[in-house]
């Protein structure tokens, strides 16, 4: 339980701030280490050992977690409303959390760890976890910072979670990936604590690094973030009241065309927004057989450059307004993708590339070739894009839901982001599965980002009524 606050507020606020935004720190760098740029592209190229097939099975797996998460997430919003008490919701998630983290380790090439399915099936049930995380999390916003600081303790969060994952990158490029692989001075000459290159501990050591992390940083919240009082409402009758709250909800939403089309419209771009980011490091590995130094450096790389996406998206809807920014936002998206998916080791933006009649464009460990440049630089136009798309994306929502209505279309919004999350995977599944190609079944996603944005442009903006009024 949380301690009782402080003769001084303000101190206690701030404590309680800096306790709920270091939640983030120690959750969002389970995305970019575990799903993005190290083990999940490990697990693809080193213990399935076929990037099309390793392709296939993670977006199998992707698609289960996101069935889970459309079922149950937001009744178990409605359901900790109902009962009160968010923190010991959230204690029980991380703790199913860190230990199924920490086994990661033993996902080893050959028959000697965990079995493919067994891992699979492991981070399927790691997505929903993390889902859930978001949602207790975000529910204790309000008790850690107050309506009038709760802008700031976001943007500590956002800022912390960043911070964190791009050191943990950067610590992870300096200990394990480039030790034995450079002469520099500042660089150990061994990867520490002793790890194995050749057994792969030094891209499976991110499995237990993520979980202490995790467990760490859950500790302050725990201790020094007020919680919501227990209504006494037992978890049978919360349930019960919850289904009604969200029925009602829906019904509450009806009436509000420009709302609900646009609702439509988020479920289908954010299905492709999410997409590429769980493919984009498993599809790098694979087209440029990247590995774990190549993928840290591509992720500090695109991480730093997601910062300027969302000064962007501020910028682009102060001066455009937010549908026209987003939707400038997700065209950039298309077509980084498209450029993204021209480049392999033999293509270079689709057009055939021979490594061994080019020399290197420089003399260094790594990203030597035109097709590497090329699909580094379509993937930071996407970087910046996709950033600046999911912030432009709840703007826009604040310039269609009615004033008196907004929290209504808030809820609708989260649950706008989760109820599809399968679709991009399951798209992604069938579409390699049948091609046997990555570039093919990634495709898709492009297919979701257009539907997404021709929904969008029938939106209209209370500006748009507006002048159409005048």
């Amino acid at each position: 339980m949380s301690e009782p606050l402080a003769a001084n507020p303000t101190s206690a606020n701030t404590r309680s701030i800096w306790s709920w935004a270091m939640f983030q720190g120690g959750r969002d760098p389970y995305v970019i280490l575990i799903t993005i740029y190290v083990f999940v592209p490990y697990l693809v190229t080193s213990v399935i050992g076929d990037p099309v097939r390793g392709q296939e099975l993670v977006a199998s797996g992707a698609k289960y977690g996101g069935w889970l998460v459309m079922l149950t997430a937001p009744l178990l919003g409605a359901t900790v409303d109902r009962m009160g008490p968010r923190k010991p919701w959230l204690a029980a998630v991380v703790a199913m959390m860190v230990p199924l983290i920490a086994l990661l380790w033993f996902a080893r090439p050959g028959d000697a760890g965990l079995g493919i399915t067994t891992v699979i099936a492991m981070l399927a049930l790691l997505g929903a976890l993390f889902a859930y995380t978001e949602t207790l999390h975000n529910a204790l916003l309000l008790p850690a910072a107050g309506m009038k600081r709760a802008g700031e303790a976001s943007g500590l969060a956002l800022a912390l979670g960043n911070f964190v994952s791009v050191t943990l990158l950067a610590f992870t490029l300096w200990a394990f990936a480039l030790p034995g692989k450079v002469a520099w001075s500042f660089i150990p000459s061994q990867p520490l604590f002793g790890l194995d290159p050749a057994s792969h501990q030094t891209d499976r050591i991110v499995g237990p690094i993520i979980a202490v992390l995790l467990a760490l940083l859950t500790i302050p919240l725990l201790r020094y973030v007020p919680d919501v009082p227990a209504t006494g409402i037992k978890i049978g009758q919360a349930v019960r009241l919850a289904v009604g709250d969200l029925r009602k909800l829906f019904v509450e939403a009806r009436g509000h065309r420009d709302a609900l089309v646009y609702l439509g419209s988020r479920l289908l771009f954010t299905d492709g927004l999410t997409g590429i980011l769980i493919f984009i490091g498993v599809y790098a590995a694979g087209a440029m057989g990247w590995q774990t130094l190549q993928l840290l450096a591509y992720g500090l790389i695109l991480s730093s450059f997601s910062v300027v996406g969302g000064l962007l998206a501020g910028k682009l809807d102060s001066s455009l307004g937010p549908k026209r920014a987003l939707t400038i936002e997700i065209i950039g998206v298309i077509v980084s993708q498209l450029l993204l998916l021209g480049n392999t080791k033999t293509s270079f933006f689709y057009q055939p590339f021979n490594p061994a009649a080019h020399v290197p464009l420089w003399n260094g460990p790594m990203f030597t070739t035109a097709p590497e440049v090329g699909l580094i630089l379509a993937s930071i136009l996407g970087a910046v894009t996709v950033t600046a798309a999911y912030s432009s994306s709840r703007t826009m929502l604040t310039r269609v839901a009615p004033p008196d209505r907004i929290g209504i279309f808030f809820g609708l919004f989260v649950i706008a982001g989760t109820a599809t999350m399968w679709l991009g995977p399951l798209l992604v599944q069938v579409a390699t599965a049948m091609s046997g190609s990555q570039r093919v079944g990634l495709l898709p996603l492009s297919g979701l980002l257009i539907a997404g944005l021709l929904l969008l442009q029938s939106v209209r903006t209370r500006a748009d009524c507006d002048s159409q009024l005048s």
